[in-house]
């Protein structure tokens, strides 16, 4: 129907030339040459005032615009927004919207007829709507400002939609968007605290809000920057002149940054972080900005510590089996008749200690390893101590109730016991063939109440002036993995040791 109008509206009126005057473009012409005496609308030089005000304001406008007049919403556009029509472009001109925008027309109807019905402008950014305009299906986004055009009395006859596609944008943010999250889990599974960068001239020192929160700096203060002595405030004492120092050997020599440091600790628990930075100079050599990246380091550090005491328990432990393999062959010497006598006898002791190997896990490091069925405490105290009872009854006297004990708890008794055995083997009452040893215990409230005291060995002339390896590591696997306590009283006639754990902590 189109190209018909057009051709009708030049030969029957000759002045359409003459209307709407002061415009020009291709729409402008193309508006002039149609048939509008084919539409509700009728011949240009009909349409009332506020009609024609509103074409010769949208036609030579930069921005998309598109008129729907009346009830039929009969489309009028300009130059600008012919594009984003695409292949409706021309038909759309004069014809009622339902026509060209029926894929969408369930979406854009109420938005038109808000406006129509109500005189209300519809606005907003980035609204999405479903369109084919180039024989294919489109989901793309447009900021939409819907007005009336009112005519003198006030009645709303049509609809001046000022429109921009962002489609492009969107898509661009989105998969930015995207990116962004992929990059942070990334920056996160790495460790990545942050980037920074230290405007050295005039000492401001900017950060993302994750890094700033790291070393306890104001998120706002962060972002518009502050000295680097902000951030080196939340640096451990210990370690803040070294990092100090390292900056500015950077800064004065341009190698790189490459230092490892605690943070203040929060919540009771030390962070460790790598920074990593260079200085960039301008062409007369002056420093100018520190860019760099900040890596937590925690969980590496934490496992070369455990690492590194592992090793030192495992040195502790060859020292101390040696120390027991030496007591055994003097006790089975000083007791056995005959060489087969102290070798049957040794080995009985070998074997019994072996058994009990599975029990003496250092808990602090690898409790996972320790047994993974339950045990009771009274199988627990014979499996550990059964080694050094050199066959008699009295030697070692263990009595108490049916106490269940969980993997865990058992990796951190077995620890406790073996140490305190291995130390009576070497310095107390099971150093002396008439020393002996008493374990008893019991339920007090929600609590597990141990007593392990020492008699017949060497006197106790004072408590020890230092504290072992085998001593700390208890202390850590008592107080850290069962939340209990130890408390060693060193009486003449021998050692006395008050073992207390939560029953709760003890099923575990």
């Amino acid at each position: 129907m189109g190209a018909m109008a057009f051709r009708r509206e030049n030969s029957a009126n000759g002045s359409s030339q003459r209307e709407l005057p002061g415009v020009s473009g291709a729409m402008a012409e193309m508006i002039r040459a149609f048939d509008w005496s084919e539409t509700s609308l009728g011949p240009i030089s009909e349409w009332p005032v506020h009609l024609k005000a509103a074409v010769r304001l949208m036609l030579p406008a930069r921005a998309q615009i598109v008129l729907f007049w009346g009830p039929e919403f009969v489309a009028l556009y300009n130059d600008a927004y012919a594009p984003t029509i695409g292949d409706k472009h021309p038909r759309a001109l004069g014809r009622p919207a339902r026509e060209n925008w029926s894929e969408l027309w369930g979406d854009l109807e109420p938005l038109l007829r808000s406006v129509l019905e109500t005189g209300a402008t519809v606005f907003a950014k980035d609204r999405p709507f479903y369109i084919e305009r180039h024989g294919y299906p489109e989901d793309v986004c447009f900021d939409i400002s819907y007005s009336p055009v009112h005519n003198d009395l006030g009645k709303v006859d049509g609809v001046l939609c000022i429109v921009s596609e962002t489609t492009d944008r969107v898509v661009a943010q989105r998969e930015l968007s995207v990116a962004q999250e992929r990059l942070s889990l990334a920056l996160n599974t790495a460790g990545m605290v942050g980037a920074f960068d230290w405007h050295v001239q005039t000492d401001k020192f900017y950060a993302d809000p994750r890094f700033a929160a790291m070393f306890s700096v104001d998120a706002g203060k962060a972002e518009a920057g502050v000295p680097i002595a902000q951030y080196l405030a939340g640096v451990h004492p210990e370690d803040a002149e070294r990092v100090g120092e390292s900056f500015n050997r950077a800064v004065a020599t341009g190698e790189k940054l490459v230092e490892e440091y605690r943070l203040l600790p929060k919540d009771g628990a030390n962070r460790w972080v790598e920074a990593r930075g260079e200085c960039r100079y301008d062409e007369d050599g002056k420093p100018v900005r520190f860019l760099g990246v900040v890596v937590d380091i925690t969980d590496h550090k934490e496992a070369d510590q455990r690492q590194q005491l592992l090793f030192q328990e495992m040195n502790h432990r060859v020292k101390n089996m040696f120390a027991v393999f030496r007591g055994m062959v003097n006790l089975s010497a000083r007791s056995a008749r005959t060489p087969e006598e102290m070798a049957e006898s040794l080995r009985g002791r070998l074997e019994a200690l072996m058994q009990a190997k599975d029990l003496v896990r250092p808990g602090l490091i690898e409790s996972g390893h320790a047994q993974d069925e339950r045990t009771t405490m009274n199988a627990l105290v014979q499996a550990i101590l059964q080694p050094y009872a050199d066959g008699s009854r009295e030697r070692i006297v263990a009595s108490g109730p049916e106490v269940q004990v969980g993997a865990n708890a058992a990796a951190s008794l077995a620890l406790t016991l073996h140490e305190s055995a291995t130390n009576a083997a070497k310095y107390g009452a099971l150093s002396d063939p008439n020393g002996a040893i008493r374990v008893e215990w019991e339920r007090r409230g929600d609590r597990l109440h141990l007593e392990w005291e020492e008699t017949g060995g060497p006197l106790i002339v004072a408590p020890p002036q230092t504290r072992g390896f085998g001593s700390i590591l208890v202390d850590r696997s008592i107080a850290g993995q069962l939340g209990g306590a130890i408390e060693y009283q060193w009486l003449r006639p021998g050692l006395k040791l008050t073992l207390t754990v939560p029953l709760s902590r003890l099923e575990r």
